[in-house]
């Protein structure tokens, strides 16, 4: 009853596209381009885990009057009873999160509140729009007493327009934040990751026309012997002359949106993108008065048989799998050059691709990384053990797919959209997942859509083992992808001599994870974990095995570039609250097994 009831949802991945499930706006795309006062800084907080500002004592919302979202003073009326007042309380960066800038929240899960008062002056004919680059997790919005948007989903952008609700003079933007983790949600209650709380990435007010370009899609396609660059304007505001213009390549086109959206297309060629020459070309898009500019490269993606094509030619992804925290002192990224410290140390292990796990990273890196010429796997939190049969953990799931590929469609160094991490095969989960598939192909046919498979081990009599990956989602999937851990979690080092990986079916393979690990600086025999002997004894045999006994291999993501923070880890000494997988210290510290990866990918 349940899966006909999903397939039924499922199956109609265009209506359900149209039910937000946020209440938000219709997401605008490339924040860069636009004009934004930025509201990052320093914001007033408040810890409230049992949400008393929101909520009363039978746990019920209070009328508005009576919450934290009015920011109410003690100096106003000494008379009123009040039991909070911002101005009094200690403050936070953002963006950042709670958990490393304040030692008393470093395992905190639950509510905080943040206020940030600022000064504005609007402009007759141009409207405004509250922007977030990310909150974890739930963020309930206020503006100077008025609840006005609500939004689920750590690692996504949203809009709430404010045109009629921001002041001409001092405002008070007030945000309900709740990293609370849950089964339900996306993703659910058990990560190997950190539940970082807060306002994680840039706040500002966007400034536009009354009519402007919300977004656009540029694309480019085989058409005989040549190229075709096609794709959509969509405009906000009512219908009206645009036109694009790529000057390098001396192309322009113009049109009248119908709808709100005009739709394109011209022969063309460019110079395709790829790691070696990752080309990009200034676009511009006018529209009334609003003009907005990009970078955008162009090249093509296939698999043919068992192999990747990129602009046809074949190619094996040397890769890495990176969180979103930064080297150092740790915590998320905040800013471009943290970005660019870890791109930096993937270039130099010699990467072409990088996994960015397991959500959407910010969006300065993937630019950062199609400008430094590395292809990306772009992964949504649908991570172990989501509730396969919640309609509502769908729509969830679907919105957060959604926007990451509505932010980022544009950004040609992203080759691979990912459903999934390690999902427990069961009928209610695979119609989940193909769900989101469709969707992804739908959204954008020009990419790769895979996830993060699991493999399965059959012992043989003479002592050898097959492995393989015995997935129904393999027939909806571009790759056969998968993380496995010979040598780590099953089995020593030495195990892997014993392995074969075979597949029913003929797709490119790639090892989306592999890998163990060590505590840098920490020396012992190769037998002994958590030595870098024996994560670099690791390594050499997972390579060797991966080189010679996996059909189709197409590319590797050993897990992981730098180690992370975990509450699952918890060796006194060794973990600390640290996965230690990764191929550098969380300080930068390169390990042994760094260079072994570094030499095998030089041979690539």
């Amino acid at each position: 009853m349940v899966v006909a009831l999903l397939s039924t949802i499922f199956s109609s991945g265009q209506a359900a596209a149209q039910e937000r499930f946020n209440d938000t706006y219709a997401q605008i795309t490339n924040i860069q381009g636009r004009k934004v006062h930025s509201l990052d800084g320093m914001w007033k907080y408040i810890v409230d885990l049992q949400k008393i500002g929101y909520l009363d004592y039978r746990n019920k919302p209070m009328p508005i009057e009576r919450t934290y979202f009015m920011d109410r003073s003690t100096k106003t009326d000494p008379t009123v009873l009040l039991e909070y007042d911002f101005d009094l309380c200690d403050s936070i960066a953002v963006p950042g999160d709670w958990n490393t800038q304040k030692e008393r929240l470093y395992y905190y899960e639950g509510a905080v509140w943040y206020r940030k008062k600022f000064s504005f002056h609007p402009e007759n004919g141009k409207r405004y729009f509250l922007y977030f680059g990310a909150v974890n997790y739930e963020a309930t919005v206020g503006l100077n007493g008025q609840i006005i948007g609500h939004h689920k989903g750590g690692f996504t952008p949203f809009d709430i327009e404010i045109t009629d609700k921001v002041k001409d003079g001092v405002n008070s933007l007030v945000v309900l934040v709740d990293n609370t983790r849950k089964k339900p949600e996306v993703p659910t209650d058990i990560s190997d990751w950190w539940n970082y709380g807060g306002i994680t990435r840039s706040v500002g007010i966007v400034e536009v026309d009354e009519v402007f370009v919300r977004d656009y899609s540029i694309q480019i396609e085989k058409s005989g012997n040549g190229c075709t660059i096609y794709g959509w304007v969509e405009t906000d505001g009512g219908d009206g002359d645009v036109s694009l213009s790529i000057p390098e390549l001396g192309l322009s086109k113009k049109g009248r949106t119908e709808g709100g959206r005009m739709e394109f297309s011209f022969a063309a060629s460019p110079v395709l993108w790829c790691p070696e020459n990752p080309k990009l070309y200034d676009i511009a898009i006018s529209y009334g008065k609003d003009v907005i500019r990009d970078k955008v490269g162009f090249r093509f993606i296939e698999t043919k048989g068992d192999r990747i094509l990129l602009n046809g030619k074949e190619i094996f992804c040397k890769g890495v799998c990176i969180h979103e925290e930064q080297i150092g002192s740790g915590g998320r990224i905040v800013s471009k050059e943290q970005d660019k410290a870890l791109l930096d140390e993937a270039a130099f292990l010699g990467c072409n691709f990088v996994r960015l796990a397991h959500y959407p990273h910010n969006e300065d890196m993937v630019r950062l990384a199609e400008e430094m010429g590395i292809m990306v796997w772009s992964e949504v939190p649908v991570y172990w053990t989501i509730d396969w049969t919640s309609e509502e953990t769908y729509r969830n799931a679907l919105t957060q797919l959604e926007d990451n590929i509505t932010r980022d469609k544009n950004r040609c160094n992203i080759i691979i959209w990912s459903v999934a991490n390690e999902t427990p095969i069961s009928e209610e989960r695979t119609t989940f997942l193909s769900g989101l598939i469709d969707r992804a192909h739908e959204m954008d046919p020009t990419r790769l859509v895979s996830c993060a498979m699991e493999i399965k081990v059959t012992m043989r009599e003479n002592g050898l083992r097959d492995a393989t990956v015995d997935d129904p989602l393999i027939e909806k999937t571009d790759l056969i992808s998968f993380n496995e851990y010979t040598g780590w979690y099953w089995g020593t080092p030495d195990i892997c001599d014993s392995v074969s990986f075979t597949f029913k079916t003929r797709k490119p393979v790639v090892i989306t994870e592999f890998g163990g690990g060590a505590l840098a600086g920490h020396h012992g025999d190769r037998k002994e974990r958590f030595t870098e002997e024996c994560m670099e004894y690791l390594y050499r045999k997972n390579i060797e095995m991966l080189e010679n006994r996996v059909q189709g291999l197409c590319g590797t993501a050993p897990w992981v570039l730098k180690d992370f923070r975990s509450n699952r880890r918890h060796l006194t000494g060794i973990q600390d609250d640290y996965n230690r997988k990764g191929l550098i210290s969380e300080k930068g510290v390169r390990k042994s097994a760094f260079f072994v990866m570094k030499d095998w990918y030089r041979t690539k």
